[in-house]
């Protein structure tokens, strides 16, 4: 390209790089009149190998989520305000591949990695996952985690037993005295969390640990619809009230009342938590303690951006929003 416009490799390299160094006008327009007539297009990975790109880089356990798609569609709109843009990987919270994915992106250089997860360790495969991260950030890249961590680096989460608690609370303080809690899986540590703010906002409100019961199962709508179909066949067991660990949970538990032809809220009140936008839309309307998905996103690109990370932490509160899914009990 430099023999074909008659300069210097650097002067070359500087018009087609966009460098802010200045370039003769002359000189400039003689490098861009060949590179017209060769047909030359940037090497953006060749770029990426001596740079680090304005990209950033999101690890996600599952992107199928409404409230993951929530939170992404605030980090990329948050990420093309300043410049950058934002790229997804999914490792369906599989350990290997998340630090499988980890090392891959390390190679490639991204601007920062932010991480999801329910739960992120130190001790994760043996700390090689803290190596690889704290490899990473020493290479001048930035780390950022949402969801709960022990990790040292900046990371944004949820109040989720708090959440949990709001609703338990409200529900005990509406009358139901019977309440049956779908925990959806036990090894993860925000619906866990959850589970346990539950049982203390009910406990709190009068409730005996004997009419409190759990069960847990796929946390899914049809992990929900299941449960309930389930319930609805044991004669509900006494249950006037289910709360639901998140709101696609709850929605498939409405669904599965209906089927076995047990009304929300007549017969049940139904709860979730997070506030997808869904939640407006069914019929009831669903009852749930909102999260804010959307700032995390926006806080999670903002954490990225800055220079350097000093391990601090946000924790996002819920509201909770009282719908039609739930009625007062006398």
């Amino acid at each position: 390209m430099a023999a074909a416009a008659g300069v210097s490799v650097s002067t070359a390299s500087r018009v087609l790089g966009g460098s802010t160094r200045k370039v003769a006008p002359e000189f400039e327009a003689r490098v861009l009149a060949a590179a017209a007539a060769l047909r030359y297009t940037v090497d953006a990975s060749a770029r990426a190998m001596r740079r680090a790109s304005d990209s950033i880089a999101l690890v996600a356990d599952d992107l199928t989520t409404p409230s993951m798609a929530m939170v992404v569609a605030a980090m990329e709109r948050e990420a093309r305000t300043a410049g950058a843009f934002v790229t997804v990987s999914s490792t369906m919270a599989a350990s290997e591949r998340q630090l499988e994915t980890v090392r891959l992106l390390r190679a490639l250089r991204p601007r920062a990695l932010v991480l999801t997860s329910s739960r992120f360790m130190a001790n994760a495969f043996d700390g090689r996952l803290l190596k690889e991260l704290d490899s990473y950030e020493r290479e001048g890249g930035r780390v950022v985690i949402v969801g709960e961590t022990d990790l040292s680096f900046d990371s944004i989460g949820f109040d989720d037993y708090g959440a949990g608690r709001s609703a338990g609370a409200f529900v005990a303080e509406t009358g139901h005295r019977r309440v049956t809690i779908f925990g959806g899986v036990r090894e993860l540590r925000n619906m866990a969390l959850r589970t346990a703010g539950f049982v203390a906002g009910l406990r709190a409100g009068g409730l005996a640990e004997r009419d409190i019961r759990v069960v847990h199962g796929e946390v899914s709508r049809q992990g929900g619809f299941d449960a309930a179909r389930r319930l609805a066949e044991e004669g509900m067991a006494g249950a006037q009230a289910v709360l639901a660990v998140n709101d696609m949970l709850a929605i498939g538990a409405m669904s599965g009342f209906r089927a076995a032809g047990v009304a929300v809220p007549d017969d049940v009140s139904v709860t979730g938590i997070d506030d997808i936008p869904l939640a407006a839309d069914v019929t009831p309307r669903l009852t749930t303690v909102a999260l804010p998905l959307a700032q995390a996103g926006v806080e999670a690109i903002r954490f990225a951006l800055e220079k350097a990370g000093t391990g601090k932490r946000l924790a996002l509160e819920g509201r909770l929003i009282v719908r039609g899914s739930t009625r007062t009990r006398e």
